[in-house]
C-alpha cells in the first residue's frame, strides 16, 4: 500500500460542505469481556443493574435508562470533509481527508486519516481478490485521465469515495475483514513505528493514540486482538520516556486478549514490562512473576525471551 503524503505537506487546500453518510451495521454476537486483574467492587443486581437497597425510584430509572442506551446500535460514519491538491518537485496529487467515527451512545470524536486515490483503488483490487460476489454492485469512482484537479471534479470524487466507503461498511464480511483496518491504519502504523525506530517517541506516541482510537470505532466487529500491537508500542514508548505509570496502563490493557486468545510471544513480554514497571512504581507484582516463570517453563526457546521493545520493533519492520 502506497502512503500517503504528511500533514505538513503544503497544498493547495479544496474546501466543501461536510455530508455524513452513516453506515448502519449490525453487531454480530458481541465479544466477551475482556478480562481483568482487579474486581468491581460495585454489586449487580439480579437485573443487570448497579444494586444498591437505597437507591430511590429516580435513581433507578436513571440507571435503567442508562442500560438502554448503551444497547443502541453501532453505526459507523464515514466523512471526507475536505482534500487538498499536494504538489511536488515533478508532480501532483490530491488527498483526502477521511474522518471516522463511531455512533449509537459510545463516541463522537471524530478521527482523520488521509488517503489518495491510488490507496483506494489498491484497497479495492485487494477487496476483490477476496470478495468479488459481495462487492458487484458496489463500485470504486472511476479513474480519471484528465481534469483531476478541477474543484468541481475534485468535489464530485470526494463526495462519491464518502459514499463507497459507507457501501463497503454495510456488507458485513467486509467490515470484519482485517483488510479494512489495514486501509485505515497502516500507514499510520508504518509512520508511528518509523518513529519508535528512531527514538522520537513523543511523536511516535501521538500516532499511537490515533490509531488505537480508530481501532476502538471497529472493535465491535474484530476481535478485541485488534488493539494489542498499538498497546504494546505505545507501552514501550512510554516506558522510554520514563512514565512508568502509562506504560504500566497500556501494557495491563493489552494483556488480557492476549490470554485469551493465545498470542504467546506478547504473553511473555508483556508481563516481563509488567513485571519490571510494577516494581519500579511499587505495585505488587507477586502473582505476575509466578505467571511470567510459568509461561516461561512452558515455552522455552527464543520468542519467550524477546522483550516487548523487540516484538514491537520486529512487527513493521
Amino acid at each position: 500500500m502506497g502512503f500517503s503524503t504528511p500533514l505538513s505537506c503544503r497544498g493547495a487546500p479544496v474546501q466543501s460542505s461536510s455530508l455524513w453518510i452513516s453506515c448502519l451495521a449490525a453487531m454480530r454476537e458481541p465479544e466477551p469481556e475482556p478480562e481483568s486483574d482487579l474486581t468491581d467492587p460495585t454489586p449487580v443486581d439480579p437485573g443487570g443493574l448497579p444494586g444498591d437497597s437505597s437507591l430511590t425510584t429516580k435513581e433507578l430509572q436513571q440507571n435503567w435508562r442508562a442500560v438502554k442506551q448503551g444497547e443502541r446500535p453501532v453505526k459507523l460514519l464515514f466523512e471526507i470533509p475536505s482534500s487538498r491538491i499536494v504538489e511536488q518537485m515533478v508532480s501532483k496529487h490530491v488527498v483526502y481527508e477521511v474522518a471516522v467515527m463511531r455512533s449509537g451512545g459510545f463516541d463522537a470524536r471524530r478521527v482523520f486519516v488521509e488517503r489518495r486515490y491510488s490507496d483506494f483503488f489498491r484497497f479495492h483490487h485487494k477487496l476483490l481478490e477476496e470478495f468479488s460476489e459481495e462487492l458487484e454492485e458496489v463500485l470504486l469512482p472511476r479513474k480519471l485521465l484528465t481534469g483531476n484537479f478541477s474543484p468541481d471534479i475534485i468535489s464530485e470524487r470526494r463526495l462519491a469515495l464518502q459514499d463507497y466507503l459507507a457501501k463497503l461498511y454495510a456488507i458485513r464480511c467486509i467490515r470484519g475483514s482485517p483488510r479494512f483496518h489495514v486501509f485505515l491504519t497502516e500507514q499510520e502504523q508504518n509512520r508511528a513505528h518509523g518513529l519508535l525506530r528512531a527514538g522520537q517517541f513523543r511523536l511516535a506516541l501521538e500516532q499511537l493514540q490515533d490509531i488505537l482510537e480508530i481501532e476502538e470505532k471497529l472493535l465491535p466487529w474484530h476481535k478485541p486482538t485488534l488493539i494489542v500491537p498499538t498497546l504494546s508500542a505505545m507501552a514501550v514508548c512510554y516506558r522510554d520516556l520514563d512514565e512508568p505509570e502509562q506504560a504500566f496502563a497500556a501494557a495491563q490493557r493489552a494483556l488480557p486478549p492476549v490470554r485469551r486468545y493465545g498470542l504467546r510471544p506478547h504473553r511473555a513480554a508483556l508481563l516481563g514490562l509488567l513485571v519490571d514497571v510494577g516494581y519500579q512504581t511499587g505495585r505488587p507484582v507477586a502473582q505476575l512473576q509466578e505467571e511470567l516463570t510459568r509461561v516461561k517453563d512452558a515455552e522455552r526457546g527464543e520468542a519467550s525471551s524477546r522483550s516487548l521493545k523487540e516484538l514491537v520493533i520486529r512487527a513493521f519492520v
